[in-house]
Order: structure tokens, then C-alpha cells, then sequence
């Protein structure tokens, strides 16, 4: 019995050169990409400054922090928040019929690979480049935030949806359709308990998200935190920096913990 399990060692597979080569890709791949990095030393003018800014950081304004008016960064984190679940609730409606026309198992294939095109063409602009396009159209605040994370919800969300649908379980609705079950009814009992504990699950997640976005869209002036967070910057009010930073940070730690708990509920009751 040793010598068979001595024999069949010896016979393993030898995979010592596939994770050799790779490894050896991915240290080209690293030295390659490093070579497009022009590190400079950093000046004594330089360290003054980023001194300054973890000083303010660290000692936030306190005032500008618990603010109750429009200028403090409680109701600039409610703008945000609003923002987000605005987006996050266009970019749903937009994408559950997108979903559905793009399941292989739902449409012909070249129905569903042509809409796939079109929700990958919406997925390759960047979120800046709709940010600046709605401010055109509607001009700067959160309305032009709200339709941007719409526009960009679309695409994962569609994504992610298709995913669920092409995963459903046939099986119930072949039996439901053998039962004489109606197509409703093969909507209504058959398809949707199967999809919306995903769907929502989804949807937290890009709530999630869209709560980082709105954030980081406030600078080219949609709405949100980021508008006050760069004139701040630019100012260097770095303790009005620290008070927004602050904010953010519970913000996202709250809503997080909250996703996270209906997410689980959701997927394993």
C-alpha cells in the first residue's frame, strides 16, 4: 500500500512551470507598468503642506461638522443620500426590462446580444464625462447627479440582472406550465420569488455604491458633498476637509452595516 502511494505521488501532475511562467507574466506585467511612473522626491515646501493637511484632518471643524443649516455637512450628506437612491431607483427601472430583453433564455439570441451591445456602449463612458453632459442639459446641482448615477447604474445593474435571469430555474416553470398555470401566474409564483431576493440584493449593492459616486461627482458640481469638499481643498480649509471626511466615513459605515444586514436576510431569510 506504501509503494502504491509512493508510485502515484511520483506520478502527479508537475504544475510547478504553469505557476512558474505566471508568475514570471505577472513580474513583466508589473515592471512594464512601473516604467510609466516618474517618482520625484518630494520638497520641503511639499512636506509643509501635507503636514497642514493631516493637521486639519485630525482637528476637524467641529462647527461646520454639527451644522444644522443648508451649509452644514449633515444636510449635504442627506443631498447625498438622496442623490444616490434616486439614481440607484432610475437605474433599476431602466434595467429590468433592459434584463429581460437580454436573457438568452427570454429572447432570441440576436435580440439579446444586440441590447447586451447597447448596455455595453453605456457602460464605456465614463461617470465624469455623464456628469458634465448633464449639467449642460439641466444645469449644475443634484439633478444632475441623480440622472447621472441613473445612466451609470444601468449598466451593472443590467449586467448583474441578466445574470439572475439566465440562472432561473426552468424546472418550476415547465411544471407550473404543465399545471395549466397561465403566463401571469407563471410571473407572479414561478419568476418572481426566484428573482427579488437577488434583485434587491443587487440593488443595496449599487446603492452602495452610488453613495461613493455622488460623492465623488459633487466635483464637476452635480450635487452631493464633493462640490464643498474641493472648494475647501482649494481654500486649503483642511479642518472643513477633516469635517467632510469624517461625514462621509460614517455615512458609508452605516449604510454598509445596513446593506449588509438586509443583503444576508434577503439571500438566506
Amino acid at each position: 500500500m506504501t509503494d502504491l502511494i509512493k508510485e502515484k505521488y511520483a506520478q502527479r501532475p508537475r504544475r510547478w512551470p504553469y505557476y512558474l511562467l505566471i508568475f514570471a507574466i505577472v513580474a513583466g506585467i508589473f515592471v512594464w507598468s512601473m516604467t510609466v511612473m516618474k517618482m520625484s522626491g518630494m520638497s520641503e515646501k511639499g512636506t509643509a503642506i501635507a503636514g497642514n493637511i493631516f493637521k486639519g484632518i485630525f482637528h476637524p471643524d467641529l462647527k461646520f461638522l454639527f451644522a444644522l443649516d443648508t451649509s452644514g455637512v449633515g444636510y449635504l450628506l442627506l443631498q447625498t443620500i438622496a442623490i444616490a437612491i434616486l439614481g440607484t431607483l432610475i437605474g433599476a427601472i431602466i434595467a429590468i426590462p433592459l434584463s429581460f430583453l437580454s436573457a438568452t433564455n427570454m429572447m432570441p439570441n440576436w435580440i439579446a446580444y444586440l441590447i447586451r451591445l447597447f448596455i455595453m456602449a453605456l457602460r464605456t463612458v465614463p461617470p465624469f464625462v455623464y456628469g458634465l453632459m448633464f449639467i449642460r442639459v439641466t444645469g449644475p446641482g443634484p439633478s444632475a447627479g441623480a440622472l447621472t448615477l441613473g445612466l451609470m447604474s444601468i449598466g451593472m445593474i443590467s449586467k448583474l440582472f441578466i445574470e439572475t435571469i439566465e440562472d432561473l430555474d426552468q424546472g418550476i416553470l415547465e411544471s407550473m406550465e404543465a399545471a395549466g398555470a397561465t403566463t401571469f401566474q407563471k410571473i407572479r409564483f414561478g419568476v418572481m420569488p426566484q428573482l427579488m431576493p437577488d434583485f434587491l440584493s443587487i440593488l443595496l449593492y449599487r446603492l452602495d455604491m452610488n453613495l461613493r459616486d455622488a460623492s465623488i461627482l459633487g466635483l464637476v458640481g452635480a450635487g452631493g458633498i464633493g462640490a464643498p469638499m474641493i472648494f475647501a481643498m482649494s481654500a486649503y480649509k483642511w479642518p472643513q476637509v477633516g469635517s467632510i471626511l469624517i461625514g462621509l466615513f460614517v455615512l458609508i459605515l452605516v449604510i454598509e452595516q445596513i446593506s449588509d444586514q438586509i443583503r444576508s436576510y434577503l439571500l438566506k431569510g
